[in-house]
C-alpha cells in the first residue's frame, strides 16, 4: 500500500511541514507583515537572553554551590533542587534562541519567559519578607528577571500590534 504525501506550501520545509500540514499561510515581507515588524534589537535581546540563561543554567548545574558561596549564604539542604532550577533556566535559554529567529511569530515563548520573570521576583519578595532568603540573593533577581522586563514587554507589544489586535 503506497501513500502519497500531501502538497506542501513553499513557506514550510522538511519535517516541519509534516507536523503543521500544508495549510500554513505564506507571509510576504510587506510593511504590515509581522516579518517586516521585527527589529534587530528584538533578535539581539532574545539571543542575549538565550546565551545568558544557558550560561547561568550551566553554572547552577555544574557548580551549584557557587551562587550561594559568592554571597556568603548557607547552602541549601538539597543542591539538586538548585540544579533543577538551572536546568529549567537553561531550557528557557534554548527557547529564547529559537524565538530570536522570528520574535513576532514566536511571541508565546517570550510571554512565558516574561511571566517567569515577573513571578520570580514576587516569590523572592515573599521569601525576603519572611526571612527565608537574604537581600544579597536579590542580585539573581536583577540579572535573571528585572533587566528583561522592558525589552520582553516591547517585543510582546510589537507582536500584539503585528497581529492587528490593537484595533488600529
Amino acid at each position: 500500500m503506497s501513500s502519497v504525501a500531501p502538497p506542501v506550501s513553499s513557506s514550510v520545509s522538511g519535517s516541519a511541514a509534516s507536523l503543521i500540514g500544508p495549510s500554513v499561510p505564506q507571509r510576504s515581507a510587506t510593511k504590515d507583515s509581522p516579518i517586516a515588524t521585527v527589529q534587530p534589537w528584538m533578535r539581539w535581546t532574545l539571543v542575549a537572553a538565550g546565551i545568558y540563561n544557558l550560561v547561568w543554567g550551566g553554572v547552577a548545574i555544574l557548580a551549584p554551590r557557587l551562587s550561594f558561596e559568592l554571597i556568603g549564604m548557607e547552602l541549601p539542604r538539597y543542591l539538586e533542587f538548585w540544579q533543577c532550577i538551572g536546568m529549567i533556566v537553561g531550557v528557557y535559554g534554548i527557547g529564547y534562541l529559537a524565538a530570536a529567529t522570528d520574535p513576532i511569530r514566536h511571541w508565546p515563548i517570550t510571554l512565558v519567559g516574561l511571566l517567569g520573570k515577573v513571578f520570580g521576583p514576587i516569590g523572592f519578595a515573599e521569601a525576603l519578607w519572611s526571612g527565608k532568603l537574604p537581600l544579597a540573593f536579590g542580585w539573581n533577581i536583577i540579572t535573571n528577571d528585572l533587566i528583561w522586563w522592558l525589552p520582553f514587554t516591547a517585543i510582546l507589544l510589537a507582536a500584539w500590534k503585528a497581529r492587528g489586535v490593537s484595533g488600529e
